[in-house]
């Protein structure tokens, strides 16, 4: 006799096969900041001059390199459009429902809608780098409610809730006072934080370099160096707190076993970002490591969050 719970099923679209929607939305996400990456990087910014249409006489056109690049990265926009539509759409008919899944999926929708808005206003403020800032940091928060999607699928599990309030743990003055258990939460939430700062940072150092998506494109008012300085100590800030959660994690190495392997990726992830960030400054940031680069800050976001989804797991188990 089989121990194993049959799923739940009222209808068609299981827990199960809702994952499959859940993925591709996520992928979509992920796959649409390396094209966004690549319009910056080769100049193409101002491939399409105009917005929602290439320009005055075509609504899509790729008759020059710079523009079909813009054009690519907008069509595929209506991809990632269709797929956290769908997600959503799914939200409401998977059995058993979650209501979790339901707002995440409609938070994406609704992210989408902002990061059309935000990529009109990127071009027509002629690439201003506050705006490309802020449609950076919304792919991030996007890659941010996928994950929790994807991850909440299974069980359809409470994780995602507790660790969505981590910010107001991790300001809690009581966080010190707490078990191991909960203190390598909070030291977790830490390296999330200074990875989000250092992601700042490094948008900023992106505004302020030769990669602003055109020639004439506004960069920040600060130096070069400057920036890359500020960002580089961020980075260190966030793999020494890093190095700390392992220490944390090295004195309960039996309890902590699956938040290490979780700690063992995000911190393997930030070395070799790092290395590439040096590697690029320092060779005069080339397209293919500026573009690597950009995909590991995402990648290593996501590490991040699973180091926190892994440790808060543990502590609420306590």
């Amino acid at each position: 006799m089989s121990l194993e719970t049959p799923e739940i099923k009222t209808g068609w679209l299981t827990l199960r096969r809702y994952r499959v929607i859940a993925w591709v939305a996520f992928a979509s996400l992920y796959v649409i900041i390396i094209t966004g990456s690549l319009v910056r990087l080769t100049g193409s910014g101002l491939g399409c001059i105009d917005w929602p249409a290439c320009n005055e006489e075509r609504f899509v056109d790729v008759s020059s390199p710079h523009a079909a690049i813009e054009q690519v990265n907008r069509l595929f926009t209506g991809v990632v459009a269709a797929s956290v539509i769908a997600a959503m759409a799914a939200a409401f008919a998977v059995r058993p429902r979650s209501a979790r899944l339901v707002r995440l999926a409609g938070l994406m929708v609704l992210g989408v809608v902002g990061q059309v808005v935000l990529g009109g206003i990127v071009v027509l403020t002629g690439l201003h780098p506050l705006s490309n800032l802020g449609h950076f940091l919304l792919s991030i928060v996007l890659m941010t409610w996928a994950f929790w999607l994807v991850r909440g699928i299974p069980a359809a599990s409470n994780s995602a809730q507790e660790v969505s309030d981590w910010w107001l743990k991790l300001t809690s003055r009581h966080s010190w006072s707490l078990s191991k258990e909960t203190r390598v939460a909070a030291l977790a939430r830490y390296v999330l934080t200074l990875t989000s700062i250092a992601i700042v940072t490094g948008t900023v150092v992106t505004g302020s370099g030769p990669h602003a998506g055109d020639e004439l494109a506004r960069r920040f008012d600060v130096a070069l160096t400057v920036a890359a300085r500020i960002h580089s100590v961020s980075v260190i800030a966030t793999v020494s707190a890093a190095v700390w959660l392992g220490v944390a994690l090295w004195r309960e190495a039996r309890v902590h076993r699956h938040i290490t392997a979780a700690w063992e990726i995000f911190l393997l992830l930030a070395i070799l970002q790092g290395g590439v960030g040096y590697w690029q400054y320092f060779t005069g940031v080339p397209i293919v490591l500026v573009a690597i680069h950009i995909a590991g800050s995402v990648a290593v976001w996501l590490a991040a969050l699973n180091l926190v989804a892994q440790a808060q797991v543990k502590a609420v188990a306590q």
